[in-house]
């Protein structure tokens, strides 16, 4: 025994200073990072139930999934989607079926999965995970409606509709809607959300309460009005996420659009005048601050905060109510999110499940409410923690103002660039550095970049006009058509140069990303490059054969001109610029100029060598660590709205 106590002292010196080194780089970790580490631990593939309890399709692991997914987003870890597709896939076969999924139940819960299914189709682009989705999608088709046209929350629920099944059916079928062209369906995506505001809504508080029964049959239901008596925390919480979430694959066109857009900003100001003053947070049941039994809720302050960061981002609702969010969220972090001293992470305070009616019944009661479990790391706090935490942490108002993108407009050409690709349902679709390409191709990730920002995202379909262009702040041209990758390329004539450079020179932020020569047209793009003193020059420089990164790898300082921090980039196969009159090199390597910018009357030109930002090399699902793109994307985008605020 004497050598152990003789370094006995020394082994307790080390193993503190080990502890706190670790304590002190967990707290530069992001507190959505370190909830998710923590989560992927404790619930290796997406389990959290007892290893002997069958494990089926069910919607509290959808809501853990989405804010793995939205983490995964804001950082581009690869782990985060490496733990949504092995989590999904211990529940879809090889073949699409979901074995555990039961359609005759007719549950909205089941729907809410779906939207991992769409992530994993888009990502991956395998049929299996659209075969999935379409059996979700085909429950939409036949489920129980009463007589309104609103959908049964289950199939043992008739004439009911709950704030819940919002959040479980509405975001998934608008996404549906949109990938697989069926804008016919945002009809009755608006009905689902107007019916329930219309019939739930008070109109004293502007709460919505519980659910409503149409058919004023149950016990919970007012004979009148049909509605249950509560106002439940989560359960609006579920409804403005779904609101939240539903919004950005509306067409901007669509009339329901506005519709929603009234209805989060009725529900945002009634949410925001029952929030605790003290503590930034809310109340299980919410109108009834300090009554017996009432306390305050951890899941639904999660979404609250989401939903409001996230409507203002978006543009949804007014800069004012970010200030609710900062406080939620510092409450959040102040009464519910606990450090143990071995560094493990706990949520605490989340109700576990509520409803109405069943057996035993739930009668609805303030009493039912107060007294539902209440636990800890519940996965659907969690889950909301994670939406919550990733939002707040990208906000514009968080930490650099500067950056503050809303209210502008990010267009991506979809005219010199206009692939096209068939998909799972054999339709045509636009691909090839796209914001709603999500698979390797895309461009999804550098959009997110900007709406992380607060920008809006567009595409132009056809060629660029001073007068088409001119509600935009920012037009994306990435790698031009040729023959090779488009046997009918719009090339780049002198006139579309010229309509350009109006644009331009009025104010407006011009990205040119070229190629290389045999993926990409540089003999017409130079009709619009060549009028800002930028040449695309026509050879093939940093080419990669096989695995040798090496020629793809370019070592950035932070000097300051564009980068502030060290980074790696990576360009597989790139052509070269030359600059003259008053374009500038911002980037060289090898000798050779890879990014350079020029000022053209009120505007800025930006141009790089290769369209180098796309999700194949940015969204971390690689393994291999030959790359920081997603890094120093992040610092182009804000470069890029610093152009635009010096305007």
């Amino acid at each position: 025994m004497l050598p152990f106590r003789r370094f006995y002292p020394r082994s307790i010196t080390l193993l503190l200073c080990i502890v706190f080194c670790c304590a002190a780089v967990a707290q530069q970790i992001p507190i959505s990072q370190r909830m998710a580490n923590a989560t992927i631990t404790r619930w290796p593939q997406g389990r959290f139930t007892v290893p002997d309890e069958k494990w089926k399709w069910n919607y509290e692991l959808a809501t853990l999934l989405n804010g793995m997914n939205a983490v995964w987003y804001s950082t581009a870890d690869g782990s985060y989607f490496r733990y949504i597709k092995e989590s999904v896939d211990t529940l879809v076969s090889p073949d699409g079926s979901i074995p555990t999924y039961d359609p005759a139940a007719s549950t909205l819960d089941n729907i809410a999965l779906g939207r991992e299914l769409l992530l994993l189709y888009r990502v991956t682009r395998d049929a299996r995970y659209y075969k999935a989705a379409t059996l979700l999608r085909g429950q939409l088709s036949t489920q129980p409606r009463a007589a309104s046209g609103g959908f049964w929350h289950k199939q043992i629920y008739p004439d009911q509709m709950w704030l819940d099944g919002l959040y479980m059916a509405e975001p998934f079928y608008a996404e549906y809607a949109e990938v697989f062209q069926e804008p016919q369906d945002f009809a009755d995506i608006t009905q689902q959300f107007t019916l329930m505001e219309a019939h739930a809504r008070d109109p004293k508080t502007g709460l919505l309460y519980h659910a409503w029964d149409e058919s004023r049959k149950q016990p919970w239901s007012n004979k009148t009005t049909g509605a249950s008596r509560i106002f439940w925390a989560r359960g609006m919480g579920w409804y403005m996420m779904a609101l939240a979430d539903a919004l950005p694959f509306y067409p901007q066109n669509d009339p329901g659009r506005a519709r929603l857009i009234g209805i989060l900003n009725r529900t945002a100001q009634a949410v925001a005048l029952v929030q605790d003053a003290h503590t930034g947070l809310w109340y299980q049941v919410l109108d009834k601050p300090g009554e017996k039994g009432n306390y305050f809720e951890s899941s639904a302050a999660c979404m609250f905060a989401y939903a409001l960061e996230k409507g203002v981002r978006l543009g949804y609702l007014p800069a004012q109510y970010s200030a609710n969010a900062s406080r939620a969220w510092k409450g959040i972090q102040d009464h519910f999110f606990q450090t143990g001293t071995d560094g493990s992470i706990t949520l605490t305070s989340s109700v576990k499940a509520v409803g109405l009616g069943g057996t035993p019944y739930r009668d609805g009661s303030y009493d039912y409410y107060v007294h539902a479990p209440v636990g800890d790391n519940d996965p659907k706090g969690v889950g909301a923690f994670l939406l919550a935490a990733s939002e707040m942490e990208n906000s514009p108002d968080r930490p650099k103002a500067q950056f503050d993108a809303r209210g502008q407009t990010v267009v991506v050409d979809a005219w010199f660039n206009s692939q096209k690709r068939k998909n799972a349902a054999g339709q045509d679709e636009f691909f090839h550095y796209k914001w709603d390409d999500m698979s390797d191709s895309g461009y999804s990730l550098l959009g997110s970049m900007f709406a992380s920002h607060g920008a809006a995202l567009g595409t132009l379909y056809s060629a660029p006009t001073a007068k088409n262009l001119e509600q935009a702040q920012y037009y994306v041209i990435a790698s031009p058509d040729n023959p090779s990758k488009n046997p009918n390329p719009h090339y780049a004539q002198p006139e579309d140069g010229e309509e350009i450079a109006k644009w331009v020179k009025q104010g407006g932020v011009l990205v040119l990303l070229e190629n290389d020569p045999p993926n990409a047209d540089i003999e017409h793009f130079n009709n619009i490059a060549d009028r800002f003193g930028i040449h695309f020059n026509t050879v093939l420089s940093h080419h990669v054969v096989g695995d040798d990164y090496a020629p793809g790898l370019i070592a950035v300082q932070p000097d300051g001109a564009l980068f502030h921090g060290a980074h790696t980039l990576y360009m597989k196969d790139t052509c070269t610029i030359t600059v003259s009159a008053a374009a500038r090199s911002l980037l060289t390597d090898r000798g050779t100029i890879v990014i350079a910018t020029t000022k053209y009357g009120k505007g800025t030109v930006f141009a790089v060598v290769d369209p180098w930002i796309y999700n194949e090399y940015t969204d971390g699902r690689k393994r291999a660590p030959i790359d920081d793109n997603f890094a120093a994307g992040q610092e182009v985008v804000r470069w890029l709205i610093e152009q635009q605020k010096q305007q």
